[in-house]
């Protein structure tokens, strides 16, 4: 999708896998506001439908709730 290109993502997270709504390239961690491309995005909130960068952002977002 070149469209989509440098465009946030819209996602909704699942479990074990997350469905793409609004087309893009990446989505921007809730914690540190880093980009995370889709193809390396492992780590979200199904509670929260929010990204992460890295499991310790995950973890501090988890503890912090």
């Amino acid at each position: 999708m070149l469209m989509a290109q440098g465009r946030p993502a819209r996602l909704h997270y699942m479990a074990n896998n997350f469905r793409v709504l609004a087309a893009g390239d990446h989505v921007v961690c809730a914690q540190s506001g880093a980009r995370v491309s889709l193809e390396e995005l492992r780590y979200w909130s199904v509670l929260r439908q929010e990204p992460y960068a890295t499991c310790e952002l995950s973890t501090r977002a988890e503890h912090a709730a």
